[in-house]
């Protein structure tokens, strides 16, 4: 889990065990920069962690007791934007691509992708050629989704309200393709997205809207990756800052991070559409993870 300070210009990620219905903290490292808002793991325990403020993405290691190590390196990025939010990079997601050394770091404040190599070796990220895709002007991305596919990668847009596909040249270079927004045609309020989750068999990608206040649905031609709105949910709260699919894929779990609660919805697998099933009260959810 990450610590979202800045103490001395760094946060800090945490290690916990899972001790029955609790958790044992094991340990604490700096994340590489200031207020981190993101951390992925991967199958042999290194540790990415995006530092909004920071501008920059961490990479610490796990053993196999649980502790983490000192960090181990940090990619720093540069750049700008064209909007106040995009005076400086910020880093607000890292990724590791199954299946390859490939990792990801979306950030919005220099409006990239930016591309590196995991030097298992080494423990070092090294920068990829070319480093950085750049995205339409304003969009901010945010987070992104892998289709099982390997080729089409949909990257949801913050500030502009988008969702782009971006494809895999056989040159394993990216290029951007179509956006679609994630907002139905005459809204007119102010809204920015947060979060993005596509179903394992490929044919649904879900967006979230704070201030729009729903659960954007998509539908993905099988043939090109390309998305067609099919719908949109209420989350039944304010600023949905995350959700997740259910394990099974039968329900989507979103937290409204306003409003204090956390909000399941039943999935329809043939359609991908959403029907309230309940209501939770929690303080002030910012992440659901299964």
């Amino acid at each position: 889990a990450v610590n979202e300070t800045d103490e001395g210009g760094t946060g800090t990620v945490t290690s916990f065990a899972v001790d029955g219905d609790s958790l044992l903290m094991l340990s604490r490292e700096p994340s590489g920069g200031a207020h981190p808002c993101f951390v992925s793991v991967n199958e042999a325990g290194f540790v990415l962690v995006a530092n909004y403020t920071g501008g920059n993405v961490g990479l610490l290691r796990l053993d196999h007791h649980g502790q983490l190590s000192p960090l181990l390196d940090v990619q720093q990025h540069s750049g700008s934007g064209t909007t106040e939010r995009q005076k400086a990079p910020h880093a607000h997601s890292a990724w590791f691509v199954s299946g390859s050394t490939e990792v990801i770091s979306v950030d919005l404040g220099s409006n990239a992708l930016w591309f590196s190599q995991l030097d298992t070796t080494l423990q070092r990220l090294l920068p990829s050629d070319p480093k950085t895709l750049q995205m339409a002007s304003g969009a901010g991305p945010r987070h992104l989704a892998f289709h099982p596919n390997g080729r089409w990668t949909y990257v949801v847009n913050e500030l502009d309200c988008t969702v782009t596909l971006i494809k895999k040249n056989d040159n394993n270079t990216h290029v951007t393709d179509t956006s679609v927004s994630t907002l139905p045609p005459g809204y007119t309020g102010t809204n920015t997205c947060a979060d993005i989750h596509i179903t394992s068999d490929g044919r649904f990608v879900y967006a979230s809207n704070r201030g729009h206040n729903s659960i954007a649905i998509f539908t993905v031609n099988p043939a090109d990756g390309s998305l067609t709105p099919a719908g949109h949910q209420t989350t039944q709260g304010e600023w949905p800052r995350n959700f997740a699919l259910s394990p099974d894929e039968h329900y989507l779990v979103v937290a409204n991070q306003h409003t204090n609660n956390i909000v399941s919805f039943r999935r329809d697998p043939s359609t991908g559409l959403l029907t309230f099933v309940h209501r939770l009260d929690v303080p002030n959810p910012v992440c659901i993870l299964f």
